[in-house]
């Protein structure tokens, strides 16, 4: 592929970001982004991408990680918020520090690597940024208020954000799915049967399709339905 694409993945080392990066990685320029440095050198190295060390969390560590990207690359095309955490379970009996975690990882995450990226992408007048989202973001279930809480957010900022930043020619959807066979909710302490859920793959095909269209500055928001949801 001539028109090769920096592609900068959060949460790249494992699940769905791990897929996106796999899929990817052949036609573009991928960067993968966690705050494992072990694991990603080994996920880069078995890809071919590369790597940056930052937990999404820390916005000065977000910052070092972005501008390693643009010094190697001297762009940024398109990122990826893909770093999430599970919680569920009755609010009462959710740890405190699980829900701080979830929270910040999940909606402060996404925004602080929206905006370490933003600047970049004003300059060049242009760039993707797609949201990986939940359709636990638009819809509810009990013993889920932190987590829906945490991709509710999501979905606000994602459809504040696509105004402000359309008119510098940066494209921001989000894509909700339902369940994906991830090992998200094993690591979590709550297994589930996934017969009935999303291939990973599935959503990083429209990531695919999306990085080989010319896609207007507003793109809606993109639903994925599994037999469950």
């Amino acid at each position: 592929m001539k028109n090769k694409k920096v592609v900068l993945i959060t949460g790249g080392s494992d699940g769905l970001g791990k897929i996106i990066a796999q899929r990817l990685a052949g036609n573009h320029r991928v960067v993968i982004l966690s705050p494992t440095q072990n694991k990603l050198q080994e996920v880069a190295k078995k890809l071919g991408c590369e790597y940056v060390v930052a937990d999404v969390s820390d916005f000065s560590a977000l910052e070092k990680a972005v501008e390693k990207v643009i010094n190697n690359h001297s762009r940024i095309d398109c990122l990826v918020n893909c770093a999430g955490l599970w919680i569920q379970g009755e609010l009462e009996y959710n740890d405190h520090q699980k829900i701080d975690a979830v929270l910040r990882v999940n909606t402060i995450g996404t925004i602080f690597a929206t905006k370490a990226v933003t600047t970049q992408m004003k300059k060049q007048r242009a760039g993707l940024i797609v949201n990986i989202n939940s359709l636990s973001g638009v819809l509810t279930k009990e013993e889920r208020a932190v987590y829906v809480a945490s991709k509710f957010a999501v979905t606000g900022f994602t459809r504040s954000i696509q105004s402000e930043l359309s008119k510098y020619g940066i494209c921001v959807t989000g894509i909700l799915p339902g369940g994906l066979k991830t090992t998200m909710f094993d690591k979590a302490g709550n297994p589930k049967d996934q017969t009935d859920f999303l291939d990973p793959d599935e959503v990083a095909k429209v990531v695919e399709f999306l990085l080989t269209i010319n896609a207007p500055t507003v793109l809606p928001e993109i639903w994925i339905k599994n037999l469950n949801n």
